[in-house]
């Protein structure tokens, strides 16, 4: 062999061996980028899960608040024949019926705290007041129980649970216990 030859091959094996660890180089590359875009897939995933979430539950909230009126209706058929036995107006104000039944029978509560023994009096005398207190108390307890439910973090459920709503089904469970208790 020529010095020639030997010269070509010890560059063409250079130039193979540069050639394997660019290959070598690039695939290890290659990969790194491969394991990074399956971990954003993987987060985005997961965002897109929490997000489907999210969304049921802000539609489930929407339904709710689509359907407050029939809600809020129904709670008030419940407490006008309890106001009339315990005669107690609403609040005057603005706001709506419901509000103003439930802020006037909270109002003289925290007034008067013998309008709970005017209630239990009723409950335990009548029998149509009785029911309409069975009603509110379980129709608007399973209203907050569905908020809660479909909004355990909100602001909403929150607002309803420990506004005028969730302190009425207390007032009136306090009531109601007492009647059965006698």
């Amino acid at each position: 062999m020529n010095n020639f030859t030997l010269l070509f091959y010890t560059i063409s094996i250079g130039f193979i061996v540069l050639a394997v660890i660019t290959i070598l180089f690039l695939i290890l590359g290659l990969n790194t980028k491969i394991k990074n875009l399956t971990k954003t897939l993987a987060h985005q995933y997961t965002l897109m899960i929490k997000m489907q979430a999210i969304l049921k539950s802000k539609y489930a909230t929407n339904v709710v608040t689509e359907n407050a009126e029939m809600i809020y209706q129904d709670l008030l058929q419940n407490l006008i024949p309890i106001m009339a036995k315990i005669d107690i107006m609403p609040r005057n104000t603005a706001e709506h019926p419901l509000w103003r039944a439930l802020g006037g029978i909270m109002d003289e509560y925290a007034k008067n705290p013998f309008t709970l023994e005017k209630l239990r009096r009723a409950i335990k005398l009548d029998p149509e007041v009785s029911r309409s207190v069975d009603n509110y108390i379980n129709r608007a307890d399973g209203f907050l129980r569905h908020l809660t439910a479909t909004e355990p973090d909100g602001i909403l459920s929150t607002t309803f649970t420990d506004g005028l709503l969730g302190q009425s089904v207390t007032f009136f469970g306090q009531a109601k216990q007492l009647a059965a208790a006698e």
